[in-house]
C-alpha cells in the first residue's frame, strides 16, 4: 500500500507538511508507525524542522548519517544555512553512487530541491524526471517549470498527474500554482483551494493564508487579502512571505511602505522582492544612461 494514499500510515503527516503545518509535523506521534515508514516520517520531521529555522540542529543531528535519505536532508540543512556550495557538493557526491540512489524517491525530491535552490534547474529536472509516481517530485517539477516561465510544461505536468493521482492534495496545490500564473477564471479556482485550506482549523497555516491572500489580490479583493495577511502575521509575525505580500498590497492601495520594507529586510534581507527590485533598478539605470542629455560645448 502507498503510505501516502488515503489509507496509508503517512497520509496525515504528509498532508501536514504540504499544508505548511510544520510544527504539527514535528509533533506528530510516529511511535505506532510500521518499521518501513519510520524513516520517511523522520525525513518529513527533519525537513519541517529546517523550515522552522532549526537547520543548524538538524545538521548536527545528521553528522555521520549513512542513509541516502538522511545524507540528502543534511545537504538541505547546509543549503538552508547559506552553505550552498557544500550542499551541492554533498548532493553530487550522493548521486554519483549510482542508479539505486538516484531512483530513491526521497533523494529525488530533497536533492532536487537543493539543486534548484543552487540554480541547477536542468540537473534537478533530470533527477526528478526519474520518479515513478512520486507526487512530491511532480509538485517540485511544476514549481521549477513555473520559475522557468514554462507554463506550458507546468500545465502538461499537472494534467498528467491528475490522470493518476485524481484529487490528491498535492495535485490540487500544483494546479492552483499554475492557475495563479495563467490567470483569468483560474484565479477563482485557485482561490477556492487556498481558502479551504486556510480557513479550516485542521488545515490552516501561515502559508495557506498567504496563498489565499495572493489569490485575493489577483481577484482585486484588497480588503479580503488584508484580512488573510493579518491572520498570517498574527500567527507568525516575522514570516517574510506574509510581510512581502502585505508590502505589495500596501503599494497597490497607496500606503506608506517604509516600515514594512524595514520589517522585510529584518526578516529576510535576501528576499526575492529585494533581489528583483535591485535587478530592475540596475536595468533602469543602464537604459537611462543611454538617454543622458548632451550639452554642447
Amino acid at each position: 500500500m502507498d503510505p501516502y494514499s488515503a489509507e496509508g500510515e503517512l497520509i496525515n503527516i504528509h498532508n501536514h507538511f504540504h499544508q505548511g503545518q510544520y510544527q504539527e509535523v514535528v509533533d506528530f506521534d510516529v511511535s505506532s508507525l510500521s518499521p518501513e515508514n519510520a524513516l520517511p516520517a523522520r525525513v518529513l520531521q527533519l525537513r519541517a524542522r529546517i523550515s522552522l529555522g532549526q537547520a543548524d540542529e538538524v545538521l548536527a543531528e545528521l553528522n555521520g548519517a549513512k542513509e541516502p535519505e538522511l545524507v540528502a536532508v543534511r545537504a538541505l540543512a547546509l543549503q538552508a544555512l547559506g552553505r550552498g556550495d557544500e550542499a551541492v557538493q554533498a548532493v553530487e557526491d550522493l548521486l554519483a553512487k549510482g542508479d539505486a540512489v538516484q531512483e530513491n524517491a526521497t533523494v529525488q525530491v530533497v536533492a532536487g530541491t537543493v539543486l534548484q535552490a543552487a540554480g541547477k534547474s536542468e540537473e534537478a529536472l533530470a533527477l526528478l524526471g526519474r520518479h515513478q509516481g512520486n507526487l512530491d517530485a511532480v509538485a517540485l517539477i511544476v514549481q521549477i517549470h513555473l520559475q522557468q516561465n514554462r507554463n506550458d510544461l507546468a500545465v502538461k505536468e499537472v494534467a498528467s498527474a491528475r490522470r493518476w493521482a485524481q484529487d490528491s492534495l498535492l495535485v490540487n496545490l500544483a494546479e492552483s500554482w499554475v492557475g495563479l500564473r495563467l490567470g483569468g477564471e483560474r484565479y477563482q479556482q485557485a482561490f477556492y483551494v487556498f481558502e479551504e485550506l486556510a480557513q479550516a482549523p485542521a488545515t490552516s497555516s501561515v502559508r495557506s493564508l498567504v496563498s489565499q491572500a495572493v489569490a485575493e489580490l489577483h481577484l482585486g479583493r484588497t480588503e479580503e487579502a488584508q484580512a488573510a495577511l493579518d491572520q498570517a502575521l498574527k500567527k507568525e509575525p516575522a514570516y517574510a512571505e506574509a510581510i512581502a505580500n502585505l508590502l505589495v498590497l500596501s503599494v497597490i492601495t497607496g500606503k506608506n511602505v517604509d516600515e514594512l520594507t524595514a520589517s522585510l529586510r529584518n526578516a529576510d534581507a535576501k528576499h526575492p522582492l529585494f533581489v528583483d527590485l535591485a535587478e530592475k533598478s540596475e536595468l533602469f539605470d543602464k537604459a537611462a544612461a543611454k538617454y543622458k542629455a548632451k550639452v554642447a560645448a
